[in-house]
């Protein structure tokens, strides 16, 4: 099985979110012997937003050599994301919505005729099968059926723009309200963790 194991979080040994994807893997790598792990650390190694260099460039235009290299780093990308079967993305929440540099991935991903393509009937994912499970981290309280719930544009755009792909075996390990003080982020961080527990079943 192969697993692609993604972190977004600026915040290094302290993100939550890091935490929680580091558990998930665990997890898995506990449960079965036939694991092989494929790591991005989207922080420390980014990948490119889009431009429009980058569209020239799908279309043939030349490009000079650091384009060359961010492409390539962009089709890696796109290379271990469609190899792997299960993916773990450590998304926290920044500003309501997802790190800029996990959008810029996810950019990366969308591609018509690889994980994507227009139909008769309109798009249509080419990546159903694989199993998406997020860690997410929120500094609030966004679960569905709370006040806030209107302004997450976190959670419901990853399970939009992976569905769009074709995934629909998504997962959230959530934890949130990290920021509402050390007691209420301890308990946050426990009870996701208490959930990991039967993913690699």
């Amino acid at each position: 099985m192969k697993l692609l194991h993604v972190d977004s979080s600026i915040l290094g040994p302290g993100s939550v979110s890091r935490d929680l994807s580091a558990d998930i893997v665990a997890t898995f790598q506990g449960r079965r012997t036939d694991v092989e792990i494929v790591r991005l650390d989207l922080a420390a190694t980014p990948i490119g937003h889009l431009t429009a260099a980058h569209l020239a460039a799908a279309q043939g235009a030349p490009v000079d050599d650091a384009l060359k290299a961010d492409l390539a780093a962009g089709q890696a990308a796109l290379d271990a994301f469609l190899a792997a079967d299960v993916v773990v993305i450590g998304a926290p929440m920044y500003n309501l919505g997802v790190p800029s540099q996990l959008k810029a991935w996810i950019d990366r991903l969308s591609v018509a005729g690889k994980t994507f393509q227009y139909s008769e009937h309109g798009p249509v994912g080419l990546c159903g099968g694989k199993k998406l499970i997020v860690a997410s981290s929120r500094g609030g309280i966004y679960r569905e059926g709370s006040p806030a719930a209107s302004f997450d544009h976190q959670e419901t755009y990853l399970k939009a723009a992976f569905g769009f792909l074709g995934i629909t075996d998504i997962t959230f390990i959530r934890a949130e309200g990290v920021a509402m003080g050390p007691e209420s982020r301890t308990t946050a961080i426990a009870l996701a963790k208490q959930e990991t527990t039967a993913l690699a079943a």
